[in-house]
């Protein structure tokens, strides 16, 4: 009865959890940085950052602001945005 319980609880959850890396893999989302290059020195405004991510093919864009603190996961469905102090793309990178 408890194993049942704890089997009716939990399903809920699955439902909820995010796809892992490979699975998104096997869907075929990935990220193509080679095609943002031209948008490296413009300013990141949102519908830079949008074109940024629509070229990439990528699914989330992560904008990396110098000094900030990133995990060091890799996402294969997503395009880093690396950027200075004036807001300016310097590298595109996915992952």
């Amino acid at each position: 009865m408890i194993r049942l319980s704890i089997a009716i609880l939990t399903l809920p959850l699955a439902a909820c959890a995010a796809m892992s890396p490979a699975a998104e893999d096997r869907l075929g989302v990935q990220c193509n940085a080679d095609r943002v290059q031209p948008l490296v020195g413009r300013e990141a405004s949102p519908d830079v950052v949008e074109r940024a991510r629509t070229r990439s093919g990528a699914r989330s864009v992560r904008m990396i602001k110098p000094g900030m603190a990133v995990t060091m996961d890799f996402r294969s469905d997503r395009l880093n945005l690396e950027l200075d102090d004036a807001n300016m793309i310097q590298a595109a990178r996915c992952g």
